[in-house]
C-alpha cells in the first residue's frame, strides 16, 4: 500500500506560517532541497489544499525554464509537471486540470482507494487545513516535520482542532547546516 507523507516546516513553538501566511522565516539551502529531491524520487503523486495548490501551480509548471532557474527549481519543475496531482478543495472542480483530480468529499473512502492503487508515494506539501481534515481522519501514514530555529509567538498552529491523540514512532532525525532539524515519524497503527 502507497504512504500518505505529509511534509511541513514549522517554528519551533509550532506555527507553520505568521499571521497572514507570512512564510519567509523558513531556512533553505542547497542541502535541505537535495535531500527533499530524495523524497520526491520515491513519490509519484502530490496532494495539496486548494491555497497551496494554486500557489504551486502559478509558480512550479514554468519555474525550471527561467534562464536563472536553480538546480532544484529545475528538478523540482520537472518533478511537479510529471506527477499527478490531488487537490482537496470544495470550491474547485478539476475540468479542466492536467493529470489533477479534486476530492470535494468522502475524503477517507477517496483517499484510501488511491492509497491502494499501484504507485509510489503520495507526498502533501504544507496545506495546513487539508492536513489537518487528513489527520483528524487517520490517513497520515507518515510525518516529516523540517523544524526551523525561530520562535514566532502567533501564526496558523501545525496541529490545531479535534484532533484525535495520535501516537507516532520516532524513525529518525536528520540536522541541516542551515539549522533546521527534520523529524521523521511514523503513525503508529492500533
Amino acid at each position: 500500500m502507497r504512504h500518505l507523507i505529509f511534509f511541513m516546516h514549522t517554528s519551533l513553538d509550532g506555527f507553520v506560517a505568521g499571521p497572514n501566511g507570512e512564510m519567509d522565516w523558513i531556512n533553505l539551502d542547497d542541502e535541505l532541497f537535495d535531500f527533499v529531491a530524495t523524497m520526491t524520487d520515491k513519490a509519484d503523486t502530490a496532494l495539496y489544499g486548494r491555497v497551496t495548490y494554486e500557489m504551486m501551480q502559478n509558480y512550479w509548471p514554468a519555474a525550471g525554464e527561467d534562464p536563472k532557474a536553480s538546480k532544484h527549481d529545475k528538478e523540482h519543475s520537472a518533478w511537479y509537471k510529471k506527477v499527478a496531482k490531488i487537490v482537496l478543495s470544495k470550491t474547485i472542480s478539476d475540468k479542466g486540470l492536467d493529470n489533477t483530480i479534486v476530492i470535494s468529499d468522502q475524503l477517507a473512502d477517496n483517499i484510501n482507494k488511491i492509497k491502494k492503487q499501484v504507485g509510489k508515494d503520495i507526498l502533501i506539501f504544507g496545506s495546513p487545513t487539508a492536513s489537518h481534515s487528513l489527520l483528524s481522519q487517520g490517513l497520515i501514514d507518515e510525518f516529516w516535520l523540517f523544524v526551523n530555529p525561530i520562535l514566532l509567538g502567533h501564526g496558523i498552529p501545525l496541529f490545531k482542532g479535534t484532533i484525535e491523540t495520535t501516537k507516532l514512532k520516532l524513525v529518525e532525525t536528520k540536522t541541516f547546516s542551515c539549522g533546521v532539524i527534520a523529524l521523521h515519524y511514523e503513525t503508529k497503527r492500533n
